[in-house]
C-alpha cells in the first residue's frame, strides 16, 4: 500500500473536511526550496510549510547544530532546571528584539504564544490591583486555535462552534491609513464602556486573512492609544516574525513598540516545533512578588527543549548573515517587478505586499474552501508549485534561499493560473 493509502486508516489531519477531501499528497523529503512525493514528483514550497522553514528544508546548518547537541543533552525539565541552549538564545534574540523586550517565556507552538500573552496580560492588571476582563482586537484577526487565541480571533469559519464560550472581546477596524480618526474613535468607546486589559493584534498583515495589510502609522497611534490608557499591548508575530516583512519584526516598523511578542513558526527554522512570549520589564515586575500566587502558572513539558533551542540560535544565526539578508532583499525587489507587471491583468483585482510576503486578490467570487479553490491548487501541484489559495488570495511567503529561476517558475505558474479561473 502507498504511504497516502495507509494514512487514510487512522490519521485525521488539520483543516480537512475528510468526506470532501479524502486525498492526500505523501512527501518523503524536502531539501532547500523541493518537497519530494512518494511518486517523485517535486513541488517548489513557495509557503515554506507555513511559514516555518525560511532558511529551506533540512538546512545543513540547523541540522548539524542540533545533531551535535543531541548527544549532549536532549531534554530536561525547565522548571528549577536551565541549559546553556536556553541561555545563550536568550542572549541572541534579545539583541534582535524591540529594545524594550527583557524576559522570554518558553511554549511549544504559535496558539499557546498567544495563549500566555493574554494570560499575561489579564494578570498584570489583576497582580496590580484591578480586574480588567475586556480585550481589543482587530477585525478578522487569526491568532491560533486554543480558547484564548481563538477568542481574540475573528474568522469565524474556524472558531464558530465555540463562539458562546469566549474572553470577552471587543473588535476595531484595521487603520488603512485613512481612518485613524474612526479607530481611535472606535477605542475611546470601547475604553470607556469596559475595563480594557489588552490589545492582541497581528502587526501589518493578518496572515489567515488572506495576507491583509494596514498601515504603521496607524497602528502606531492605536498604540499610544493603548499606552496612554495602560492596556497591554501584545504582538502577535508568530507569522511576521524573523525577516518576512523585510526587517527582524514587524514591529519594528512602529515607534511605539508592544508590551508583549509571541513567536514560534521560523523561529526554529522549521526544523523543531517552539515557541516564545517575550515581554518587557514592566510586565515582569508585576509578577515579582513574596505572594507565590502572583507568579505566572503555566508551563509545557518540552519548554525551552535544548534541541528547540540550538535550531532556533542557528536559525537566528543565519537570518542576521549578509547572505540571508542579501537574498531577503532580492525576494523582495522580485515580487515588486512582478507585482508591477501582474497587477494590470484583467483577472487581477489587487496587489499587496512587504518584504517578501506578496498576495494577489483574483477579480472573482470565491469560497474560501470551494471549488474554484480546489481547482487552483490543483493546477499549482500539477505544474509543480505548492501554494494553497485563501479565498480569491494568492500568497507567496518562500523560503529566504528560493532561487531566482525557482521564483520565475511560481510567477508564471500563477499568470498561467489566471487563465483558468
Amino acid at each position: 500500500m502507498s504511504l497516502k493509502e495507509r494514512d487514510k486508516k487512522h490519521l485525521w489531519h488539520p483543516l480537512t473536511q475528510h468526506k470532501l477531501h479524502p486525498e492526500t499528497i505523501a512527501i518523503t523529503k524536502a531539501k532547500e526550496c523541493v518537497l519530494t512525493d512518494e511518486d517523485g514528483n517535486e513541488y517548489i514550497d513557495t509557503i515554506a510549510s507555513w511559514y516555518t522553514c525560511m532558511y529551506g528544508h533540512c538546512n545543513d546548518y540547523i541540522t548539524s547544530r542540533v545533531s551535535t547537541q543531541m548527544q549532549k543533552l536532549d531534554q530536561v525539565v525547565f522548571s528549577g532546571f536551565t541549559h546553556e541552549p536556553a541561555v545563550k538564545l536568550s542572549e541572541a534574540l534579545i539583541k534582535i528584539l524591540p529594545e524594550n523586550q527583557s524576559k522570554i517565556f518558553f511554549s511549544d507552538n504559535g496558539s499557546t504564544s498567544v495563549e500566555i500573552g493574554i494570560k499575561m496580560a489579564l494578570q498584570y492588571h489583576f497582580n496590580t490591583g484591578e480586574k480588567r476582563n475586556t480585550l481589543i482586537a482587530f477585525e478578522d484577526g487569526f491568532h491560533g486555535d486554543t480558547f484564548g487565541a481563538m477568542s481574540v480571533s475573528g474568522l469565524s469559519i474556524y472558531n464558530g462552534p465555540f463562539e458562546d464560550f469566549f474572553l470577552n472581546v471587543k473588535r476595531i477596524p484595521i487603520p488603512n491609513g485613512k481612518n485613524h480618526h474612526t479607530v481611535l474613535k472606535a477605542l475611546q468607546e470601547i475604553v470607556s464602556n469596559n475595563k480594557v486589559a489588552g490589545f492582541v493584534y497581528e502587526p501589518l498583515v493578518q496572515g489567515a486573512a488572506a495576507m491583509k495589510m494596514h498601515n504603521a502609522e496607524g497602528l502606531n497611534k492605536i498604540l499610544k492609544f493603548c499606552k496612554k490608557h495602560n492596556i497591554i499591548t501584545v504582538a502577535d508575530e508568530v507569522m511576521t516574525g524573523f525577516g518576512k516583512t523585510g526587517k527582524h519584526f514587524a514591529s519594528l516598523y512602529m515607534e511605539t513598540k508592544p508590551d508583549i511578542i509571541c513567536l514560534s513558526k521560523a523561529l526554529t527554522g522549521g526544523l523543531l516545533p517552539m515557541a516564545l512570549t517575550t515581554c518587557s520589564q514592566k510586565i515582569y515586575d508585576a509578577f515579582y512578588s513574596d505572594d507565590i500566587s502572583k507568579g505566572l502558572f503555566h508551563g509545557h513539558t518540552y519548554s525551552a527543549n535544548p534541541l528547540a533551542c540550538t535550531a532556533a540560535l542557528a536559525s537566528i544565526e543565519l537570518l542576521q548573515s549578509q547572505d540571508i539578508q542579501n537574498n531577503i532583499k532580492v525576494i523582495t525587489a522580485s515580487h515588486q517587478v512582478f507585482g508591477n507587471h501582474i497587477k494590470n491583468h484583467p483577472k487581477v483585482k489587487s496587489t499587496r505586499q512587504l518584504g517578501i510576503i506578496f498576495a494577489l486578490d483574483l477579480d472573482v467570487k470565491m469560497e474560501r474552501y470551494g471549488n474554484l479553490r480546489d481547482k487552483l491548487f490543483k493546477f499549482f501541484m500539477d505544474n509543480g508549485v505548492f501554494l494553497r489559495p485563501l479565498g480569491n488570495t494568492i500568497y507567496i511567503q518562500a523560503p529566504y534561499v528560493i532561487t531566482k529561476k525557482q521564483l520565475e517558475k511560481v510567477y508564471q505558474v500563477i499568470e498561467d493560473a489566471l487563465e483558468i479561473v
